[in-house]
């Protein structure tokens, strides 16, 4: 017995300090998406308001959103964060920098050319901060850990976007100069904290392979150059999706897709004039710094049908998320209503969702909280569905209090459930990436699941137009269960990444 006890109180010990260590980490992850979200709201928040009191045109606010596309394009040079490393240098010198641009925004009398020069700026820093914080927290958290601070993440980084609102509130009694200088030393200050974070583990090192010698590989290569081809193409149509450009010229596309023929035949035709020893080197090029972790990434086993999953397993939350607010107005609710129950207490209940699933997925294991919370988020759509059935659209007409409850019930759970998704969603994707190059393998993952949400928002009105919100709603959780046929490669998936060693 004496034997037991010294041994039971080490157990505890260890258990005790493994718990304190986890807080620590729960911290720093809330302090980070804080960071990460606080820059986005001054973006999406703060800059319309301030250029609508100064009178700009609606449409030049509007053409801002273009700026946003550094967000979905931030995979492009994810690989150079990865590449020299030092996250929370990166953090703090890209947060010093949008300090400044918003001293310099502040300082300009007008809204010509240089304040939009200056806009762009802060969004290719906040997308690189972006960068550098989610391969700052993948390469800081084990396995166990992803869901709860999954949780956190979501919780905080929402908390980052609200905390951007007192800016507007500050401009009231301060003027615009003092609120973007208040922002400013927000942001000035949350990157010396992130210095004091836990310091950078030892994953990924600078590799021997130079820019010029991976590029020179891959054009010499046809399939890493077609891949690379197509990953590019990719985002060019993701900027075109955005910017309309190729609406001026009817043979864009034409354009694009046979100067990228032309150019894989001449690497064809390269490969075929090399010596046996220059075609060989192919393993190599993954170690490239510029697309050495997207080649890495596609090289992996199962990874085709888990990229689909990526795609389709938020599409039913999707493809009904830009028609509920319409579905608001059409139901006869007030803004204000929307804003209250819809935004605000939606916007809680998503944040208790994401705790909730994170505490869940740590609980019982990313995958089995796939599927399950999957489920919860794809009945959730029904709420609409019986809301959408419940109460005639008569826009202007004020609802009334049974239809009320009707509405606000359906919010909620739609609400909290697509917090729950989300945080077992995240913990999967940050769980099947590669610690020594996380940060740009999560862009590209986290740029996917972006994709889906573009397309199914741009589908879902030409959805409602045709059949009206009860059925297309119905439709939307029937959308939901695709991704559940690639669940057997996605439990592979994860089962593959646990044997990766140097990946843990």
């Amino acid at each position: 017995m004496d034997g037991i006890l010294p041994e039971i109180t080490s157990s505890g010990r260890r258990v005790a300090q493994e718990q304190k260590l986890l807080r620590s980490k729960l911290f720093w992850v809330g302090i980070l998406y804080f960071a990460q979200g606080f820059p986005f709201g001054v973006f999406y928040d703060v800059f319309p308001v301030h250029f609508r009191q100064l009178g700009v045109d609606l449409r030049d606010i509007g053409a801002l959103a273009l700026l946003g596309l550094a967000w979905t394009l931030k995979f492009l040079w994810a690989p150079a964060v990865d590449h020299y490393r030092h996250h929370r240098r990166w953090m703090f010198a890209v947060d010093l920098a949008m300090g400044g641009c918003l001293v310099y925004i502040a300082a300009q009398a007008g809204f010509g050319p240089p304040v939009w020069l200056a806009i762009g700026l802060f969004t290719l820093l906040s997308a690189t901060n972006d960068i550098a914080i989610d391969g700052y927290t993948i390469e800081l958290l084990d396995k166990k850990e992803l869901g709860l601070a999954n949780g956190v993440r979501i919780g905080m980084g929402r908390v980052g976007i609200l905390a951007a609102g007192a800016i507007l509130i500050l401009s009231d009694y301060l003027g615009w100069p003092g609120a973007y200088a208040a922002a400013a030393v927000v942001l000035v200050g949350l990157g010396a904290v992130c210095l004091y974070a836990p310091r950078e583990l030892a994953y990924g090192v600078r590799r021997p392979l130079t820019l010029g010698r991976e590029l020179a590989g891959i054009v010499r290569r046809p399939r890493a150059f077609g891949l690379v081809l197509l990953f590019l193409l990719g985002a060019l149509w993701l900027v075109n999706n955005v910017t309309r450009w190729s609406a001026g010229g009817a043979n864009f596309w034409w354009y694009a897709l046979g100067l990228a023929g032309a150019l894989l035949a001449a690497s064809m035709l390269l490969e075929a004039g090399a010596t046996p020893k220059k075609r060989g080197g192919e393993n190599r090029l993954t170690e490239g710094p510029m697309f050495g972790a997207l080649l890495e990434m596609l090289r992996r086993p199962f990874i085709l049908p888990v990229i689909g999953f990526v795609l389709l397993f938020k599409l039913g939350d999707a493809s009904m998320g830009f028609m509920v607010k319409p579905f608001w107005v059409d139901s006869g609710f007030s803004a204000t209503q929307i804003g209250l129950v819809s935004v605000n207490v939606g916007l809680m209940l998503s944040i208790l969702g994401g705790l909730a699933g994170g505490w869940f997925t740590d609980r019982v294991g990313i995958f089995k909280a796939l599927w399950v919370l999957g489920l919860f988020q794809a009945l959730s759509n029904l709420g609409y569905v019986w809301a959408a059935a419940a109460i005639p659209q008569a826009a202007g007409a004020p609802a009334l209090a049974d239809y009320r409850t009707i509405m606000y019930t359906a919010s909620a759970f739609e609400s909290f459930t697509g917090g729950l998704g989300t945080a077992a969603f995240l913990a999967f994707l940050m769980a099947i990436v590669n610690k020594s190059h996380a940060a740009a393998e999560f862009a590209i993952l986290s740029s996917l699941f972006a994709l889906t949400r573009q397309l199914a928002g741009y589908a879902s009105g030409f959805g409602v137009h045709g059949l009206g919100y009860a059925p297309y709603f119905l439709l939307t959780f029937f959308l939901s269960f695709p991704a559940y046929l690639l669940l057997p490669w996605v439990r592979k998936m994860l089962g593959y990444a646990e044997t990766q060693k140097e990946w843990k």
